[in-house]
């Protein structure tokens, strides 16, 4: 997995591990486990196979395994294998997705052109 920052290390959630709140970092996130909250990056994040997420997501690019639930903006590219359970809305610059996963989502595709720095911005304006 190409990171962000930090000579290849990313932040990661074990399996078994539950998190109710809100996770920021500059470097790639993986989560295999449950998370009840947001995650703002500016790396990757993924979501593995036996993770269950729910809340909003803000990031460079998404893979799903497991199970996304709520609000996902990835400037690049979001990729569903075929396991991925995603429901909720979703902003992103390309959508890959692989037979057997199943997206249940307004999508909206904006090529890349909106920023996660104008999101951000538009959040605190509506908070």
């Amino acid at each position: 997995m190409k990171t962000s920052e930090n000579n290849g290390h990313y932040s990661r959630i074990e399996k078994g591990t539950s998190i109710k709140g809100n996770i920021k970092s500059k470097t790639d996130i993986r989560l295999d486990g449950e998370l009840d909250g947001n995650v703002s990056t500016s790396g990757k994040v993924i979501i593995g196979r036996e993770a269950v997420v729910k809340g909003k997501i803000q990031c460079e690019q998404l893979d799903i395994e497991g199970q996304f639930t709520g609000e996902l903006v990835a400037r690049g590219i979001l990729n569903l294998k075929g396991t991925a359970v995603l429901e909720g809305t979703v902003s992103i610059g390309k959508l890959i997705v692989e037979s057997g996963a199943n997206f249940n989502a307004t999508c909206k595709m904006n090529g890349g052109k909106e920023t996660l720095m104008s999101i951000a911005e538009k959040d605190e304006k509506t908070a």
